[in-house]
């Protein structure tokens, strides 16, 4: 029997050469093709024909081999463990059968060949979708369609492509204007003005269908359309008085979009034509303004304020209703002659014709000439002597001398073409005469003369002239004398001056303006920026390559008004802007900027004049050569009244004078001038005058004029100067019998009447000259002592003894002689006070000696009886007494 085994076992089991296989993860029985099934030829003998197992090897593969039925040979394969396609997606191993060999116990089995599986890991939608960024951010330009904005980006942890592809995104947001198919786009225009910014919510699915655990937000920002120019700036800029110079772009910057630049150039225009002539200027009286700039005195006002000693202006149209700057309007119909008094008799070689003049082109094909001045014949003939005119937009100046100044053939005629004659703009214009050479000055600019003519002198004659202001007086020639060449512009502070030409620091300080263009920190600019001004400052060019330089430099432009009181309103800018290209003239066009300067209004001060209002002078003090002081203690005070917040701990450098006061401030400026009035009649200058003495005025910018209705100081100056010039205007009367009384009327003024004062009233009371000399004992009598010996008798004694008229005349006696030394005292005393009144002019006597009829008395108090002595005859006094027994009382003496 043992000889027979071998023979029953003589097959091997047989297995297919490959299998492919599938599991499902987190499964654990692989779906195999084909099945797993062994046969074996030996079958049906037991054992031999039957399959025992199947063995794996290789890789470590997680897998076993299980029979299900030994006799049909099937089999199964199952995971060991838990199969993760997130981990491994497929297996390949070999697998191998066994058959059960020739018995039980398995002896002489035999195995099959090799077959290789391959086994495929199945995905199990596991996981969800999970966006690559937590936020998405996006900008788009207002105005367009785009196609793609932006992508998001979802992933999943899914092995197999069917769960791990993300196959759909979704806004979650509603009632938006965009759409996602992984892109995001918009659906409609956006508009930078309806929205600015959109925030979207996107969740997104795999191909499972499983969707994001969070959705992710987006953020899109929508922005203007790029065009070129500056951004950040503020149409209006709002300027507090006294600040200083303020930026008027601190946040400026110049947007290129990204074009290639090598240059930037922008020019800052202020306009201030509209603001009083031309700019903000100092307002101050022509006088006033000449004595500020440090101009020659004798020059003479042709277009002064209307007034009682200048009414020749009265009848010429005014427009002095902005910042009390007196301007005359000339519309074509309006002249004035000036006063033969008024006009300079001898222009001499050297002379300066100075005025603001605002002129347009003239109306009609053949312009006529305009005259400004003119100074032509009276009557009779009709020779122009000198004149200035316009014509034709050109400025024309006339000055033929007389046979008697010389006999030849002189320049005569001298004309100007400039574009300012015609520009209807505000311009200064002085022209300095050094015979034969004129050069005229505009704006502090030199322009010569681009044509002279020549003339013959004037033949002399007895035929007076005219000087006219605004057309030339045609007193000859015509059957009725009449105005022609009429002006048609404005006019202002019309001025010549004999003898004397103007320098040009003088004429660049009368039209200076006080108002301007600034760059705050020059040294900060920059080395690749360059700047200019203009010679007002209202113009301002910067040119630079650098595009960041050029924004710092812009943010430092300021404006500045150094008026203490500047003129409000609206002051326009304008900025102009080229920026050139590498290789071009100019590539990208960047819009003007037009923005307002508004100069908000000054706190208006209140100028205050406080003092003593009624004094008594006795009449001597009247007659003295110093004569008596009228404002003595007087006192200028200014303020203005701001809230709590606009006060301040400290002042700072270059602001004027502050102290607090509650809720009042008060302000320290200038006086342009001072007018003491007489009230009621005028001053009869027979024996009355109003003065100020010279040596009141030296060291100060100040100069006074007097009449019979008053007296004027004037000049730019400070408060407390106006107040020491006042307090030694003095009042005399030589002969003040039968006044009673005198009235003044004291005023103040800043800037030419815009701010001007309270009217201060003073009355004066002259005293009669009766003085009681016991009571009130004057200084004057002081050094001399003669005590006055009082008696107390019966009076029966005195009526009926010789020796008590003999005491009276004793005492009369010691009163002449009394009276002798106190008037000799007086004198000496007078004397000395004399030499002293102008250093001492502060101090006043407090009373005069008078030399009227002397009197004594003394209040008898509870005396019954009182002596009086009533008359002195001759060199002797003849003593009147009562009869009774009392005090003497008093004496009473004529001489």
């Amino acid at each position: 029997i043992k000889g027979l085994v071998p023979c029953l076992n003589k097959h091997k089991p047989w297995i297919e050469t490959s299998y492919h296989g599938v599991i499902t993860e987190n499964m654990d029985t692989v779906l195999l093709d084909p099945p797993l099934v062994a046969l074996d030829k030996d079958a049906p003998v037991p054992y031999a024909g039957e399959i025992c197992a199947f063995k794996i090897h290789g890789q470590e593969a997680p897998f076993e081999a299980e029979v299900l039925n030994r006799t049909s040979g099937e089999g199964v394969l199952r995971a060991r463990g838990p199969v993760d396609c997130e981990q491994q997606k497929e297996y390949t191993f070999i697998i191998q059968a066994y058959d059960c060999g020739a018995g039980p116990n398995g002896a002489g089995w035999k195995k099959s060949h090799k077959a290789v599986v391959h086994v495929q890991v199945d995905d199990v939608n596991e996981f969800s979708p999970v966006f690559r960024e937590p936020v998405y951010r996006a900008t788009v330009t207002e105005g367009k369609i785009y196609d793609s904005i932006l992508q998001v980006e979802a992933w999943d942890q899914d092995c197999s492509p069917q769960y791990s592809q993300i196959c759909n995104y979704e806004i979650v947001t509603q009632d938006t204007p965009f759409a996602i198919d992984r892109n995001i786009r918009n659906t409609e225009r956006l508009s930078f003005d309806k929205q600015q910014h959109y925030k979207i919510m996107v969740t997104a699915y795999d191909c499972g269908q499983k969707r994001a655990t969070e959705s992710v937000p987006v953020h899109i920002d929508v922005k203007p359309v790029c065009k070129p120019g500056w951004q950040g700036w503020n149409k209006r800029v709002d300027y507090e008085p006294g600040t200083g110079s303020k930026q008027l772009f601190p946040k400026m910057h110049l947007e290129t979009c990204d074009g290639p630049l090598s240059s930037v150039r922008a020019m800052v225009e202020l306009q201030t034509s509209h603001i009083g002539k031309g700019c903000d200027r100092e307002t101050y009286s022509e006088k006033s303004l000449q004595k500020l700039c440090g101009a020659a005195s004798g020059s003479t006002d042709l277009l002064p304020a209307p007034s009682a000693s200048t009414n020749w202006t009265a009848s010429l149209l005014t427009d002095s209703g902005r910042d009390s700057d007196l301007i005359f309007r000339f519309d074509g119909r309006q002249a004035a002659n000036i006063p033969e008094r008024v006009v300079p008799q001898n222009l001499t070689d050297q002379f300066t014709i100075a005025t603001w003049m605002k002129h347009g082109p003239s109306p009609g094909l053949r312009a006529e000439k305009e005259t400004l001045l003119c100074n032509s014949d009276k009557t009779e003939m009709n020779r122009h002597h000198y004149s200035l005119y316009v014509h034709n937009c050109r400025l024309v100046f006339l000055l033929r001398r007389d046979f008697t100044q010389m006999d030849t053939f002189r320049p005569a005629e001298f004309h100007w073409k400039l574009e300012q004659i015609c520009d209807k703009e505000w311009h200064y214009y002085v022209i300095n005469v050094e015979f034969p050479a004129v050069t005229l000055f505009v704006d502090g600019v030199t322009y010569e003369p681009y044509l002279v003519t020549d003339d013959w002198p004037i033949h002399p004659s007895q035929i007076d002239v005219q000087l006219t202001v605004g057309a030339c007086w045609q007193g000859g020639e015509v059957t009725t004398p009449r105005f022609t060449q009429y002006f048609r512009g404005s006019l202002s502070g019309l001025t010549i001056r004999p003898g004397k030409i103007e320098t040009q620091k003088v004429i660049s300080c009368l039209q200076a303006c006080k108002e301007g263009l600034d760059i705050n920190s020059l040294e900060s600019l920059g080395k690749g920026i360059k700047f200019h001004f203009n010679p007002a400052q209202s113009v301002l060019v910067m040119e630079g390559d650098d595009l960041e330089s050029i924004n710092t430099a812009m943010a430092k432009v300021s404006y500045i008004n150094s008026r203490q009181f500047p003129t409000p309103g609206l002051r326009r800018l304008r900025v102009t802007t080229t920026v050139q290209c590498f290789g071009e003239d100019t590539c990208i066009s960047i819009p003007d900027i037009k923005a307002v300067v508004m100069v908000l209004p000054p706190s208006e001060p209140r100028i205050t004049i406080a003092g003593v209002e009624r004094v008594t002078w006795p009449a001597a003090e009247l007659r003295t050569a110093t004569g008596v002081t009228l404002f003595k203690d007087i006192r200028i005070i200014s303020t203005v009244t701001k809230s709590d917040n606009a006060f301040s701990s400290g002042t700072t450098a270059g602001t004027p004078s502050q102290s607090h006061r509650s809720g009042v401030l008060e302000v320290m400026h200038n006086l342009d001038y001072c007018d003491v009035l007489v009230i009621g009649e005028e001053l009869n200058p027979e024996h009355e005058s109003l003065e100020i003495h010279h040596s009141s005025l030296l060291g100060k910018h100040l100069d006074a004029t007097n009449s019979t209705s008053g007296i004027s100081i004037y000049g730019v100056d400070s408060m407390a100067h106006y107040e020491q010039a006042i307090r030694q205007v003095r009042y005399h009367n030589w002969r003040p019998a039968g006044l009673s009384e005198r009235k003044f009327r004291l005023s103040c003024s800043e800037l030419n009447g815009r701010y001007t004062s309270n009217e201060f009233n003073l009355e004066v009371r002259i005293s009669v000259e009766h003085v009681n000399h016991l009571a009130v004992q004057s200084q004057y009598m002081r050094p001399v002592h003669h005590p006055l010996v009082v008696h107390t008798v019966n009076s029966d004694h005195i009526a009926g003894t010789p020796p008590a008229a003999t005491v009276v005349i004793v005492m009369c006696i010691a009163t002449l002689v009394a009276i002798v030394v106190l008037g000799i005292y007086r004198i000496h005393t007078t004397h000395q006070e004399g030499t002293k009144g102008d250093e001492d002019g502060g101090k006043e006597p407090e009373m005069d000696w008078d030399d009227s009829t002397l009197t004594i008395t003394v209040n008898p108090m509870e005396v019954r009886h009182i002596i009086y002595l009533r008359s002195l005859i001759a060199n002797s006094c003849d003593c009147v007494t009562a009869e009774s027994t009392a005090v003497f009382a008093g004496v009473c003496c004529r001489r």
